[in-house]
């Protein structure tokens, strides 16, 4: 890991910890999670025994009360270096628990919270539908109130933890209003909640996606976050985070490829000497250390920001949008490097090539994040000619 001037003392002290432990305890694991689909739930409880979830949680529900954004980034970089990008307790931690945090009543999160901070419920969030994906306000699934309860039908595809997760904020129509959006707690014990296929994706098989289906679930009022008519507001509101965790883990695979690289490169030979000897590798080894360096540079000034709630939605996309960029063009080079092996699954940078590509689809697709960047810049519909 190059020094960055953007961590302290603690924020290294940490890291050692974090290395110690996923390097002793998380590591030796992930053939047999990449084998079978998921990871094991004992995984989230052994990371919840360590204190490593929802480091943000107030001690009242078991958390540390830790809201420095660079200790999960520390977390998430080492995850991805030394175990798996398919380890989703990043999902889990700051991609749904923030909306416990900034949605939920004490009461709720006296409910929720202790769980999710040991490791005995893993989160999920289930937004994404068959026909409405990057278009939130387009959902079918719909929630009727009734005098103390909602009843809430639909269904869900492409929900990261859907196999082995136990609760679910889940947004549903409210109105016929486009974009008025509850969010509501579902929990997989519900009468009518179930899971669709386990799919099998090209990439991140550590990592388990599922369709949950809705089917008449009786949802009790104290279940709901907040204003139910206001739940496309409270996304967006989450979305900046849920982005920049995205490129934290976006920009930490695109260099631990390049370490792979750099590795192989030094041994693997060619005509009577190893590859890193010839001009084109090593030119090409610098124009992505020099890329991977200005990417990772902006990406710490995001967490700056966020750390000072200043993070705007903008400076965000950006962020996910050069990442995601910068680790597919990263991966497909550093795999170029390793010649057939590369295309071995046997070896890891194969197994990052293919991992890497959904990195410009989830979180909001590459082109919505030039979309908003774009129209950050002034240029809306509007006519410009």
């Amino acid at each position: 890991m190059r020094p960055r001037l953007h961590f302290e003392q603690e924020h290294d002290m940490f890291r050692d910890s974090v290395q110690k432990f996923l390097t002793a305890e998380m590591a030796p694991q992930v053939d047999r999670w990449r084998e079978q689909g998921h990871v094991d739930r004992a995984a989230f409880r052994r990371m919840g025994e360590e204190g490593y979830l929802c480091m943000w949680a107030d001690e009242a529900y078991g958390g540390l009360g830790i809201t420095d954004l660079r200790f999960e980034q520390v977390l998430q970089e080492e995850t991805v270096r030394l175990v798996d990008p398919g380890f989703f307790h990043n999902a889990h931690s700051k991609l749904v628990g923030p909306y416990l945090e900034r949605l939920a009543t004490d009461e709720q999160k006296a409910r929720f919270l202790p769980g999710a901070v040991s490791g005995e419920t893993v989160l999920g969030i289930a937004l994404t539908e068959p026909d409405a994906g990057s278009d939130l306000a387009s959902i079918r699934t719909r929630a009727v109130e009734h005098e103390d309860h909602w009843v809430l039908n639909g269904a869900k595809t492409y929900i990261s933890n859907g196999v082995i997760g136990d609760l679910f904020v889940t947004a549903a129509r409210t109105g016929d209003k486009r974009g008025q959006i509850g969010l509501f707690v579902v929990t997989s014990d519900m009468e009518g909640f179930s899971r669709g296929r386990h799919l099998k994706k090209i990439g991140l098989h550590a990592q388990d996606t599922a369709e949950l289906r809705f089917d008449n679930i009786r949802i009790p009022k104290e279940n709901v976050l907040a204003d139910p008519g206001r739940g496309f507001t409270y996304m967006a509101e989450c979305l900046a985070v849920e982005r920049l965790m995205s490129a934290i883990t976006s920009i930490a695979h695109a260099q631990a490829a390049f370490e792979v690289t750099t590795d192989f490169i030094l041994e693997r030979r060619a005509f009577g000497k190893p590859i890193a000897a010839f001009q084109n590798t090593r030119f090409r080894m610098a124009e992505m250390r020099a890329e991977l360096d200005a990417v990772q540079s902006y990406v710490d000034r995001c967490v700056t920001l966020a750390n000072n709630d200043r993070l705007s939605p903008e400076a965000a996309a950006a962020a996910k949008l050069a990442t995601s960029e910068t680790e597919g063009r990263v991966i497909d080079q550093c795999a170029q490097f390793h010649g057939g092996a590369g295309y071995m699954d046997e070896y890891r940078i194969a197994r990052m090539y293919a991992d890497a590509r959904i990195s410009r689809v989830y979180a909001g697709a590459s082109e919505i994040m030039l979309e908003i960047v774009g129209r950050g810049l002034g240029l809306g519909e509007r006519d410009l000619t």
